[in-house]
């Protein structure tokens, strides 16, 4: 059960935090990884058989501990530095490298004491032992800068070990090995950090789109009550001074342009009704041309198939309302990356399918009064038609309304009627 909600929370993640999730845990298992050489080395046999003392054995284990927990907030800031969310703690960034050279000294104190040559893993240990430190430095430095800071420690760590005893082989294998260490840093590193800040750019690019969408819708609906009330506003205020100019003459008339007025005003006051509940026309090839420009413009890979240009007013009607609801359901709900609109029409009825994935595990449709898909249903209903709208299983939604139309001798006139 716990890995079946793991999984599952998995796949509601969208792209981008999969991403992240996969940067941030690489990036700390590569730390952790490199603390394992660093805590065990110092315990294998010729280290505890030497003249080591043990609290230098100890110190240097603890160290290595120390810079695993003390790497892991400083990576996760320095992650968040790269991607200019936050800054980076001087004194969190000052303990990590004061850790990372406490390490190098303790290991380099155990090679004096054990020889280079009877402890060999030296060359490892010190390697591992700039890892995690170098993993956040990378992050929180310009990128010229971790590589020369990195190499003057390769190059101390080398003469350290060349003062400890070790040969000129040993040396150069410790300078060698520190080297790739710190190239696998600076490749490995910068490239997933630089590919998440992509990402980021590329989801802020995307809620922009979003947005802009949702203002361009905005602005065609305060277009649609422009052209309701202005024209009807308008022709209230010239009349309205035309009633005042005639009541002060005295003239009957006046009453008639205020009769004038009180028709007008509640002419709009239906028009605006009509707007706010949705009672206008609406062009079906105009909103499924709107959906799949809206889903599109947030991500969401959208097919369109049919565009119904043949149906009945009423029907067009009702099915682009049910376009423009599915396409809102789809963007609130959910997490999706594909969306498919079907319009299937036969000669008794027209069919409109929006299928979707990314729907969270155990939805349901609630079912109630206000708008939404209790509206939709009631706009439906007035046609004749229907709505079934629920998930599909394996993450799909799909929302189907079906409306029956009229056949074609129904609408033709009756015969006339024979003397």
């Amino acid at each position: 059960m716990w890995v079946r909600a793991q999984v599952h929370r998995w796949q509601r993640r969208d792209g981008f935090d999969k991403m992240d999730l996969y940067t941030r845990g690489t990036l700390h298992c590569l730390v952790w990884m490199s603390i394992v050489p660093q805590v065990l080395l110092p315990l294998t046999r010729p280290v505890r058989a030497s003249d080591a003392p043990v609290a230098l054995i100890a110190g240097t284990v603890l160290a290595g501990l120390a810079q695993g927990f003390c790497a892991t907030p400083l990576v996760a800031r320095g992650l968040e530095s790269y991607l200019g969310h936050r800054t980076v703690d001087r004194r969190l960034a000052a303990l990590g490298a004061a850790l990372m050279l406490a390490s190098i000294s303790g290991l380099l104190g155990l090679g004096a004491h054990t020889g280079p040559e009877e402890f060999p893993e030296l060359s490892l240990a010190l390697s591992a032992a700039v890892l995690p430190f170098g993993t956040s430095l990378v992050l929180i430095t310009p990128l010229w800068m971790s590589p020369v800071a990195l190499t003057a420690v390769a190059a101390g760590a080398g003469g350290g070990a060349a003062l400890a005893g070790g040969s000129r082989a040993f040396v150069v294998q410790t300078l060698l090995g520190m080297t790739f260490t710190i190239g696998l840093i600076a490749v490995t590193v910068r490239i997933s950090a630089w590919s998440l800040g992509v990402m980021s750019r590329l989801r802020d690019a995307q809620e922009v789109k979003t947005r802009l969408a949702v203002a361009e819708e905005r602005l065609r609906f305060g277009r649609d009550m422009h052209d309701v009330l202005g024209r009807n506003l308008a022709v209230i205020a010239l009349k309205s001074e035309l009633a005042v100019e005639l009541a002060q003459r005295g003239q009957p008339t006046a009453m008639d342009q205020m009769v004038e007025v009180q028709r007008i005003a509640r002419t709009s006051q239906q028009e605006v009704r009509d707007v706010v509940r949705g009672y206008r026309k609406v062009d079906l090839r105009t909103e499924l041309l709107g959906a799949r420009g809206v889903l599109r413009a947030a991500g969401i890979e959208c097919a369109v198939q049919g565009d119904g240009g043949r149906l009945p007013a009423p029907v067009q009607s009702a099915l682009g309302w049910a376009v423009r609801e599915a396409a809102t359901n789809v963007l609130r709900h959910g997490n999706p990356q594909r969306c498919a609109i079907r319009l299937e029409t036969a000669p008794d009825s027209a069919r409109l399918v929006v299928e979707n994935d990314g729907a969270p595990p155990g939805t349901t449709v609630v079912s109630g009064g206000g708008s939404g898909l209790h509206g939709l249903r009631e706009r439906l209903a007035a046609v004749g038609g229907s709505l079934e709208a629920g998930p599909t299983g394996e993450g799909l939604f799909r929302l189907t309304a079906a409306i029956p139309l009229p056949s074609p001798r129904s609408t033709e006139p009756p015969p006339p009627e024979k003397d």
